[in-house]
């Protein structure tokens, strides 16, 4: 049953424990977005080359690098039937082109049908209002490993 209640997603119905990506590298952000686009392809069953390019494609409109070292890469994907997500912490921060120029070490990659405009919105209220809590974003970036990564970011205060 779909109450008034449940406009406010929670981050684990669209992101599980084993799409988090802990301590990696990468040398720049194209080769980031392929990297997360193969990882999303293998997951949802959309080719890479797709999502690769939507993502592409939004950063062009303006970089999704938010500011404070965090990014939230997102496209609408025909082909999906329900928001799927990555997690990433980086070993060493990249340049994003984010709003602050500050380099990125935290990663959130957002994909949603295109038909759902608002599960779209609501998914990317919910991880940006996850990611602009100070709390939490220390709480990442201590992480000892992806499990306590995953609990930081899935936790509800």
């Amino acid at each position: 049953m779909m109450s008034a209640e449940h406009i406010v997603m929670k981050i684990d119905e669209f992101l599980s424990a084993d799409s988090v990506l802990f301590d990696i590298r990468f040398p720049d952000k194209i080769t980031l977005l392929r990297e997360l686009s193969q990882r999303a392809a293998s997951r949802i069953h959309v080719p890479s080359e797709t999502i690769f390019n939507e993502l592409s494609k939004r950063e062009q409109l303006g970089s999704t690098g938010i500011g404070d070292g965090v990014a939230i890469p997102h496209a609408r994907l025909h082909g999906i039937s329900k928001p799927f997500a990555l997690a990433v912490r980086l070993k060493s921060p990249l340049n994003f082109d984010s709003i602050d120029d500050r380099p990125v070490d935290l990663v959130f990659l957002l994909l949603t049908p295109p038909s759902s405009s608002k599960d779209h919105l609501n998914a990317l209220a919910t991880v940006s209002r996850k990611l602009r809590d100070r709390s939490v974003v220390g709480a990442l970036r201590a992480s000892s490993d992806a499990e306590a990564f995953y609990g930081a970011l899935i936790k509800t205060k």
